[in-house]
């Protein structure tokens, strides 16, 4: 029995997060909490939920994030606007993504100083000019995901 509710813990950590999914930003483990001032690989994880492709993506990196490098990601140009100061405030990546898929974006970069909660509002576009907002603007409908920094 114990070995039968190990499998079923670990098909729910990696199948969950595809059933509840919009837009997720988690660590490389999948979790949704980090350290204070450490640097920590990120994934943000979009799926299409729409019959049409997605064909952009666009992220705004919260406060006190300070994003310093990407893994590239085959068939998606990434694009970067970056504040006075030269830091990262928001990344957009075009490609296609079609009905059934769904991409994952691998950044790195260092955690706020102070405890906190990060939230990563992220804008999905789709091929018809729709965009869906996961930023918190309807809490249930279009929830921000958000990293625990302890």
């Amino acid at each position: 029995m114990r070995k039968l509710s190990r499998y079923a813990l670990i098909f729910a950590s990696l199948v969950l997060p595809l059933a509840l999914a919009h837009a997720v930003v988690r660590t490389e483990m999948n979790l949704a909490e980090s350290k204070v001032g450490v640097s920590e690989t990120y994934r943000l994880q979009v799926p299409v939920e729409r019959p049409m492709a997605t064909v952009e993506i666009r992220m705004i990196v919260p406060e006190g994030f300070v994003l310093t490098r990407f893994l590239q990601t085959p068939g998606w140009e990434r694009s970067v606007v970056k504040d006075a100061n030269g830091l990262i405030k928001e990344v957009t990546w075009k490609g296609r993504l079609e009905d059934g898929e769904f991409v994952r974006f691998v950044f790195q970069g260092r955690n706020p100083q102070t405890p906190g909660t990060l939230v990563w509002k992220v804008y999905q576009k789709y091929e018809d000019g729709t965009v869906v907002a996961w930023d918190d603007s309807d809490k249930e409908k279009a929830p921000a995901s958000k990293v625990e920094i302890k």
